[in-house]
């Protein structure tokens, strides 16, 4: 039997003709989706009890120890070894008196039940405003990056240099996709090179797209390189080292197995990435965003001529180096000078002062240069700050502790390699609300790495499950890095999930094989 709507359209179509096409449902944008998941985490502020852990602190000026309960109240204690054995806390003494141990740490058995704090529509229209003010760093950052891409831009330097390396690379394209992917991965598992891999998608997009490949194949170079580096972290600080000294060890432990994971892995994903390319470069059509390519094109290589180039004038070369030059500044910065976004903004403003003064498009043109490159990734600075909104509602709703305590209760007592891998599945799911490493790290290590002794394991294995979960769900989760990056090219998330899940699943198998490795060697 016709429904309504179909009698009408066939009543009101001429005889003879064809019915007009429906219209093809899209999937949501990335706004969209955010917006739903900050809808269920408020949610969960409802369901989920509220709970809180007392939280512990080094006062260096004092040198005694605070802790701090739900209440507010503060109660000081000698900073002493006797003291953190009383607590049941396995950070050594030393971890604390030299500054390893910087952020508050959860006391183990201290956790309890508050009053609920339910998040309603107020604060659900307030979170996103709330996480863009508090993601102010990392907005300025990328607003600053994108006004230096637009100078560059308007220059015409950016064609003069994707022309060249079009030339150069004929042939051996993917050799470029290797060697960037790798030095990412290397700046990843070394430093935690993340949030300032956005600074490389303007650049590289066009020389890929120019090589014949899809939008997918830059992304994943520059994104996979640094969730792999990351994941399997070797001597990064945001991660790995303060994982391991909330759980009371040397980060070297198990390091050995670190480095196998990292250098398997790259090779698992390289080889992923190199068979979809290749699938793309042999027929355009196998592209996952075939349809999306043209708009994507003409984004990105709007003015591009590899028979009509500009020229390399001295203006463009010199550009093309002061731009180069801030990488890596910034690489430096970042490794050995604790610089974070106020000092890479800084970087990057003078950089763009520079290219200005050298560009020769006279003042007007060049600031409004500036001012729509901004612009042009105002979007992706907006999306940082929703996502960082979806952690403010879990925090002021309370449930990210009481997630921890029944899931820290759920494998104690567990056979070592079901242990190991179950421990994965839990930091990945906590990674998902958690997604600051070393804030998952102080939170979570002090209370699950002891019940690795429990069934008699080392606690490098909980720290190796930590890193391989939290980096497994940064493939796809819509609070961390993913959303920014796909919003900046102009990619759907159902594309991505589309060309990485099939990915995830492989390195999630190898994750599994090298932690119980790990556990029965």
């Amino acid at each position: 039997m016709a429904t309504t709507d179909e009698t009408n359209v066939s009543a009101e179509a001429p005889m003879g003709s064809t019915p007009p096409k429906k219209k093809k449902r899209s999937f949501p944008s990335a706004f969209t989706v955010l917006f739903i998941v900050l809808i269920f985490a408020a949610a969960l502020t409802w369901i989920v009890p509220a709970g809180s852990y007392d939280r512990l602190t080094y006062n260096d000026e004092t040198d005694q120890f605070n802790i701090e309960n739900i209440k507010g109240d503060v109660k000081e204690l000698p900073a002493n070894q006797a003291t953190l054995d009383k607590l049941e806390i396995s950070v050594p003494l030393n971890n604390f008196k030299n500054g390893s141990m910087r952020k508050p740490i959860a006391v183990p058995n201290t956790y309890q039940k508050i009053e609920q704090r339910p998040q309603g529509f107020v604060a659900l229209m307030k979170a996103s405003v709330s996480g863009t003010a508090d993601s102010v760093g990392i907005v300025i950052f990328i607003l600053i990056m994108g006004g230096l891409i637009g100078v560059v831009n308007a220059t015409g330097a950016f064609d003069a240099g994707v022309a060249v390396l079009s030339r150069v690379t004929k042939g051996r394209e993917f050799l470029l996709v290797t060697i960037i992917s790798s030095l990412i991965a290397l700046g990843g598992t070394t430093f935690g090179m993340a949030e300032e891999t956005i600074a490389f998608y303007p650049i590289l997009v066009p020389i890929f797209l120019a090589a014949g490949y899809d939008v997918l194949v830059p992304i994943a170079a520059i994104y996979m390189g640094s969730s792999i580096g990351t994941m399997f972290s070797t001597t990064n600080p945001f991660s790995v080292v303060t994982a391991s000294n909330a759980a009371g060890i040397s980060f070297t432990d198990g390091i050995n197995w670190r480095i196998m994971s990292l250098v398997i892995g790259q090779i698992i994903s390289l080889l992923y990435i190199y068979w979809y390319a290749r699938k793309v470069k042999k027929d355009p059509k196998n592209s996952l965003v075939y349809e999306e390519m043209p708009a994507i094109k003409e984004k990105f290589l709007k003015d591009y001529n590899p028979k009509e180039a500009p020229a390399f004038t001295w203006q463009r070369i010199t550009i093309l180096i002061l731009f180069a030059s801030a990488f890596p500044i910034m690489i430096w910065g970042v490794s050995s000078q604790e610089w974070w976004f106020e000092e890479l903004s800084t970087l990057f403003l003078t950089v763009s002062i520079l290219c200005m003064i050298v560009s020769g498009l006279g003042e007007k043109k060049a600031v409004g240069a500036f001012v729509g490159g901004a612009a042009d990734l105002a979007s992706v600075a907006l999306i940082v700050g929703v996502a960082r909104g979806i952690n403010m509602i879990m925090d002021d709703g309370m449930i990210s502790d009481t997630l921890l305590y029944y899931a820290s209760g759920a494998i104690a007592g567990m056979n070592g390699v079901i242990f190991s891998t179950v421990q994965m599945v839990l930091f990945s799911f906590l990674g998902i609300f958690i997604p600051s490493s070393s804030g998952l790290a102080t939170l979570s290590m002090p209370i699950i790495a002891p019940l690795a002794d429990a069934v008699h394991l080392g606690r490098d294995i909980v720290v190796s499950a930590y890193n391989y979960g939290q980096g497994w769900m940064s493939f796809i989760t819509p609070t961390g890095l993913i959303l920014a990056t796909l919003e900046m090219v102009d990619v759907g998330y159902d594309k991505w999930l589309k060309w990485v899940l099939p990915l995830m699943g492989i390195i999630g198998v190898l994750c599994v094989i090298m932690l119980a490795l790990q556990v029965v060697f």
